[in-house]
């Protein structure tokens, strides 16, 4: 049995995250935490513009509490419903990373969203906090779109070193009931030569975990256009073996995972972050 860290950041239950979480468990019970945060930090935010702490921002908070217990009741019921078992994190204040980085360390997989992480703070994503979860996680995390209902493809996303195996090790030991859809493993590089880094080696072991895959070298800078790549592919979901930059560069251009979680609505595994 997996236990799974569903995490819900910000007013509206993720309802893409739920709908994966109930495939997992039409292939194998799963035990599933919930970790809920307060939408907002409103008295951060009063700090930070030199409002006096009062009354109405204490009654704010009181309310954004009660958002909390009430996606919390939601989230039982609906656990109970589609017989999964559950436990509910006592938190329901502030966004706190060390609370995230602490359970993800004794789980299998996070789901969070990809849309709905604190989108009252940005709708761009990845905004600054969900840049500072995926790397405050300490197992893999899977990033599931709102609407999710399945994929038919496996996109990975190999540059030759240790962490794009990893990732692909990884998936195949949490995610095996998905070995067996049609799968590619893209190299990019933006050179003329067909050379994979270790292609034999890479074959011999895909196959011994995959049924179906495919090899291909794409010959463009990954951080410009592979995101564009992908979201041509339909019901497709994408293993990244890292996320990349630290979420104090988030000024900075953005990576290619960052691309395909702001770009394309599509599920996202990342092994490392």
């Amino acid at each position: 049995m997996k236990r799974i860290l569903y995490v819900c950041a910000g007013e509206s239950l993720p309802d893409g995250a739920f709908a994966f979480l109930k495939s997992l468990r039409q292939h194998e019970p799963v035990s599933v935490m919930g970790l809920f945060f307060s939408p907002i930090d409103y008295v951060g935010m009063a700090t930070a513009s030199y409002i006096p702490i009062a009354a109405p921002y204490v009654r704010v908070q009181d309310k954004e509490k009660k958002a909390v217990q009430d996606n919390k009741a939601l989230f039982e019921k609906e656990c109970r419903t589609n017989h999964i078992q559950c436990e509910l994190h006592p938190n329901d204040g502030e966004w706190d990373k060390n609370i995230l980085g602490k359970e993800s360390r004794f789980s299998d997989l996070v789901l969070l969203s990809g849309e709905l992480f604190y989108e009252e703070v940005s709708k761009d994503q990845p905004n600054s906090l969900l840049q500072e979860a995926l790397h405050a996680s300490e197992c893999p995390v899977l990033i599931v779109p709102e609407g999710f209902t399945s994929f038919e493809h496996l996109v990975f996303a190999y540059d030759g070193g240790k962490e794009s195996l990893f990732a692909m090790k990884q998936f195949c030991y949490l995610l095996p009931q998905y070995t067996d859809l049609p799968t590619e493993i893209i190299y990019v590089k933006d050179e003329s030569t067909q050379e994979i880094p270790d292609i034999d080696d890479l074959k011999k072991f895909s196959r011994l975990h995959f049924e179906s895959m495919g090899f291909s070298k794409l010959h463009f800078k990954a951080a410009n256009y592979f995101a564009t790549w992908i979201g041509e592919k339909h019901r497709v979901m994408m293993v990244s073996g890292s996320f990349g930059r630290s979420p104090f560069s988030y000024v900075a251009k953005r990576s290619f995972a960052e691309k395909v979680i702001h770009d394309h609505k599509m599920p996202v595994f990342i092994a490392h972050t």
